[in-house]
């Protein structure tokens, strides 16, 4: 009787999986003495000093007296995410992939966690009260403007005070590719105005926003999206110097969704005004670069919690389960602003 071997099926080891970058803002997490300092509270009071200067100094008189000010400042965690992954123990046994959560897990910081985290964390930067986002055009924009954008931040920076040893560049991988492209090509030229900074860091633009919305997981979805500009009808009965005011087209459907187009200020009439609509809500725009001194940002998770449970442990699913949370801060401390610099396009 001739042999009869079954061949058997083996599957390679290597995951089919989604590009994607690991953290990138990870480089301002905040040092031991803040997390301490948050630990057990769901606010921190931040202590701020300020001090009067020196003056003259008269014999037989003495010293002039200054004043001291200390006040704390409140900050709030504001960041609270999470989600929890099932799979059905047949499945898991029958697809033979007993070790799924390592690489879920895996995959879960990797395309999901780190992503979300760098884009909430350069929107909170973006949009803090008091920090100013320049509004600049350089999609078409060759070197010699951002190396001349960057030098105008740095001096500016350096007139201010602000330290060389912290402060980080991050820029849109385009944009890098123009610098490096122009210190290749032009090896004699000067773009000395990098080592201004520790470091230059690249940060995919799908994560390099104004502004964000964190999905909630329902109807909307999970993750995190740019900001969609929202409009409402305007309530003004006289036009209002200097306000944008848009006008509506579309049904609102997914044939001919609502389109808002802003009216040139030459054609704004006060007989239309009930038509016109404005911004409810501003929309994210994407970021060109942004320089960051670190000691100006307080950035750090208070809670993260990351666990698989086996199916005896769950009581109305026959499944394992892996659950994910992330409770932490970003903020900025509003004596340092000036260490910080946000760069944006123009649409």
């Amino acid at each position: 009787m001739p042999n009869n071997i079954a061949y058997a099926q083996n599957y390679v080891g290597i995951l089919d999986e989604v590009y994607q970058r690991a953290g990138v803002s990870n480089i301002l997490n905040s040092g031991r003495r803040m997390v301490r300092a948050g630990q057990n509270a769901r606010e921190i009071l931040i202590p701020k000093i300020e001090v009067t200067g020196l003056g003259d100094y008269v014999r037989n008189v003495g010293y002039k007296t200054g004043s001291i000010t200390y006040e704390f400042e409140t900050r709030r965690f504001n960041y609270d995410r999470g989600v929890r992954l099932f799979a059905d123990v047949m499945d898991v046994e029958e697809g033979g992939v007993l070790d799924c959560f390592v690489a879920a897990g895996a995959e879960l910081q990797r395309t999901q966690v780190a992503p979300e985290a760098d884009a909430f964390t350069f929107s909170e930067i973006a949009s803090h009260e008091g920090v100013t986002v320049s509004s600049d055009d350089l999609s078409s924009a060759d070197a010699e403007d951002v190396l001349a954008a960057l030098r105008t931040v740095t001096s500016a920076m350096d007139e201010k005070q602000v330290t060389t040893g912290s402060r980080y560049l991050f820029i849109t991988p385009t944009l890098k590719g123009v610098l490096d492209d122009f210190s290749y090509a032009n090896p004699n030229m000067s773009n000395r105005v990098l080592e201004r900074f520790a470091r230059v860091v690249e940060v995919p633009q799908v994560r390099f926003y104004t502004a964000i919305d964190l999905l909630s997981g329902g109807e909307d979805g999970f993750g995190y999206r740019k900001r969609v500009q929202t409009y409402q009808k305007t309530a003004d009965v006289a036009l209002v110097d200097g306000k944008a005011y848009y006008t509506r087209s579309g049904s609102g459907t997914d044939e001919s969704p609502y389109v808002y187009t802003k009216v040139a200020a030459a054609d704004l009439d006060v007989d239309d005004i009930g038509t016109y609509y404005e911004v409810k809500v501003a929309g994210g725009l994407d970021l060109n670069f942004m320089v960051v001194e670190k000691s100006a940002v307080i950035k750090f998770d208070k809670h993260v919690a990351s666990r698989v449970f086996s199916p005896d442990e769950l009581e109305s699913l026959d499944s394992y389960m892996m659950k994910y949370r992330r409770y932490g801060i970003v903020e900025l401390f509003d004596n340092k602003l000036d260490g910080v610099y946000v760069s944006a396009s123009t649409s």
